[in-house]
C-alpha cells in the first residue's frame, strides 16, 4: 500500500507548477474581462475592442497549453526494443560479448547515427531498447521519448517530438497574450496609481494584473527567443548543452539542414497550419536526416539502407544511414 501512495503523492506534487500556472491563468481572466473591461473601461468601443482581441489570443493560449499538456511523449517503436527473451539473457549474463551480439542483431537495419561518448550504440537498461537518434531517457516520466527536448515542470510532460511544436506555440501566444495585456493595462494602471481614478475592488486586480503581465512578458519573451533560435539550428535543448556524437565525433550541427528545412521539420510544409496546435512535424521521430558526413564515414552510406528525406531529395548532404553497416563497440547507456 505504500508504494501506490507515495507514487500518487509525487504526481500530485509535480503537478502543482502546472496548476499553479491554471490558477494564475483563471485569475487573470477574472482580473482583465471583469475588473478591467466591465469595472474600469467605460468607453464601449475602447471595451469591445479589448473584450475580442483579449478572447482571441486567450483561446489560442489555451488551445497550445492543453495540447502541450495533454498530448503524451511518443516512444520508441518496438523494432528498438529488444525482444523479452534477449532482455532475460542480458540480465541472467553479463557476458560482453553476448550483449555486443543481441544489440548488433537488435540494431540491424535501424536508421542509426548517434553514438555514446566511447562510439558504442545507446542503449536504455531502464526500458531495454536501442535509443533513436535525438531520443533520451526522462527520469520524471521514467519513459525514454522521442526527440526529447525537456521535461517541463510548468506543463507537467516531457517536451518532444510529439508535442514541442505545441510547446513553441504555447510560448508564443503565452508571451502575445501578456504582451496585450500589460499595454492595455498600462493608461489604467497609471491612472489608478496616480489616484486618477477611484479606489475600489479593481484597482488592486488591475495593478498586480499590470505587474504580473509584465514580468512574465519579458521572461517569456526571452525563453520563446531562446527556442525560436533552437528551431532555426535544429538543436533541441539537451543537445545545446551536450551535443549529439556521431561516428566522427560530437557535432552539436548535425542535424542543422538550414533555417527553412529546420522550421519545417517543427511546423510542417504548409503554412497555413504553422500557427494552430495542430500536429503538423516532419518524420516519424524515429529517424532524422544529417546534414554532412565526412568523407570517412561515407561507408555509412553504402548498400540499398540509404535513402532520403521524403520531399527534401534537393537538400545537398541530406542522408540517412543503416546502423547494420556501422562497426562499433556495443555497450549500455541509461
Amino acid at each position: 500500500m505504500a508504494v501506490p501512495v507515495v507514487r500518487t503523492l509525487r504526481h500530485l506534487v509535480s503537478a502543482l507548477p502546472a496548476l499553479l500556472l491554471v490558477a494564475l491563468t483563471c485569475w487573470s481572466y477574472f482580473a482583465y474581462v471583469v475588473q478591467l473591461c466591465v469595472v474600469t473601461v467605460t468607453n464601449a468601443e475602447e471595451k469591445v475592442a479589448y473584450l475580442l482581441a483579449y478572447h482571441i489570443l486567450f483561446a489560442m493560449f489555451i488551445w497550445s497549453f492543453c495540447q502541450t499538456i495533454f498530448t503524451p511523449p511518443k516512444r520508441p517503436s518496438k523494432e528498438y526494443c529488444l525482444a523479452p527473451y534477449d532482455g532475460e539473457a542480458m540480465e541472467a549474463d553479463g557476458s560482453i560479448e553476448l550483449q555486443k551480439e543481441i544489440l548488433k542483431r537488435t540494431a540491424k537495419g535501424l536508421p542509426l547515427f548517434t553514438r555514446t561518448e566511447s562510439g558504442a550504440l545507446r542503449y536504455c537498461e531502464r526500458c531495454q531498447l536501442i535509443k533513436p537518434d535525438r531520443c533520451h531517457h526522462c527520469s520524471v516520466c521514467d519513459i525514454c521519448v522521442l526527440k526529447m527536448d525537456h521535461h517541463c515542470p510548468w506543463v507537467n510532460n516531457c517536451v518532444g517530438f510529439s508535442n514541442y511544436k505545441f510547446f513553441l506555440l504555447f510560448l508564443g501566444y503565452a508571451t502575445l497574450y501578456c504582451i496585450f495585456i500589460t499595454a492595455t493595462v498600462l493608461k489604467y494602471f497609471i491612472c489608478y496609481w496616480e489616484d486618477g481614478l477611484p479606489s475600489s475592488p479593481a484597482k488592486f486586480h488591475v495593478l498586480f494584473l499590470f505587474f504580473i503581465a509584465a514580468m512574465f512578458a519579458v521572461s517569456l519573451g526571452l525563453l520563446f527567443g531562446y527556442h525560436c533560435w533552437l528551431v532555426s539550428t535544429n538543436v533541441s535543448t539537451l543537445e545545446a548543452f551536450r551535443a549529439p556524437v556521431f561516428e566522427y565525433g560530437s557535432d552539436r550541427s548535425g542535424f542543422d539542414l538550414g533555417v527553412r528545412s529546420n522550421m519545417r521539420q517543427v511546423f510542417g510544409a504548409s503554412p497555413r497550419v504553422w500557427f494552430l496546435p495542430i500536429f503538423s512535424s516532419v518524420g516519424d521521430g524515429l529517424s532524422f536526416p544529417v546534414k554532412s558526413i565526412p568523407e570517412s564515414c561515407s561507408r555509412l552510406l553504402g548498400g540499398e539502407n540509404t535513402w532520403e528525406e521524403e520531399g527534401n531529395s534537393n537538400e545537398e548532404g541530406t542522408i540517412f544511414g543503416n546502423a547494420g553497416t556501422v562497426g562499433v563497440v556495443f555497450e549500455s547507456e541509461s
